[in-house]
């Protein structure tokens, strides 16, 4: 073999296997289960479980410990606990928040379920009960239309004492073409079915976002 030729198939060797590395690294995708002490991860487009759980944390227990609070005097006997039914999120920010929606949904459901003073009607029995008087959560906030939906609520076995509302907002504001900030907030309102009472807890988040240029 003569030294042109040796060299060449050197330099493609060495070459393919380099080619082959970078792609193999490029491609190469590992995962970890995050331990409960590691912080989430701050997501770098939109809002996620850095921006929801502490939304939800932070509404969610102020507005059930006022709640509490209000129920009856500290010698008395403890009643039995208030039946929230929770009539679903609606999504008013700018972002679309996929399979987040879900579980906000379920962990403000286990939220109420694990507290002591209130429980959670099963979301299949609320689903199934908009269904059957054919009602859109919206519509609850009409007297009539609430008395309609806890007669169906009744029949089915599944009675409640508050309708609960969830709504996520976003605002933003830009610097720069390369500099934004979101502010997130979570509204919670929880209405008496007896009396017609509202009652509203918010927690906000402000987040930003920038570009980033690379090495300079």
């Amino acid at each position: 073999m003569n030294r042109r030729r040796f060299f060449g198939l050197a330099g493609t060797s060495l070459a393919g296997f380099a080619a082959s590395t970078l792609l193999g690294c490029r491609g190469q995708q590992v995962g970890e289960v995050m331990k409960d002490n590691k912080k989430d991860l701050v997501g770098n487009t939109a809002a996620g479980a850095e921006t929801y759980k502490p939304l939800i944390d932070e509404a969610l227990g102020k507005l059930l410990a006022r709640q509490g609070a209000g129920l009856q005097p500290v010698s008395a006997p403890v009643p039995a606990p208030k039946r929230i039914c929770f009539v679903g999120l609606e999504n008013k920010s700018s972002e679309e928040i996929g399979d987040f929606k879900e579980q906000i949904i379920e962990t403000i459901d286990t939220r109420i379920s694990t507290s002591q003073t209130f429980s959670q009607v099963s979301r299949k029995f609320t689903e199934a009960g908009l269904r059957e008087a054919r009602l859109r959560p919206d519509e609850l906030f009409l007297p009539a239309k609430q008395r309609q939906f806890l007669a169906v609520m009744e029949s089915a076995g599944a009675p409640f004492d508050y309708l609960l509302f969830a709504t996520v907002t976003s605002g933003t504001t830009r610097s720069t073409s390369d500099n934004t900030q979101k502010d997130y907030m979570l509204t919670l309102e929880l209405v008496n079915i007896q009396t017609g009472t509202p009652d509203k807890e918010s927690a906000s988040i402000r987040k930003g976002y920038r570009k980033s240029h690379g090495l300079r």
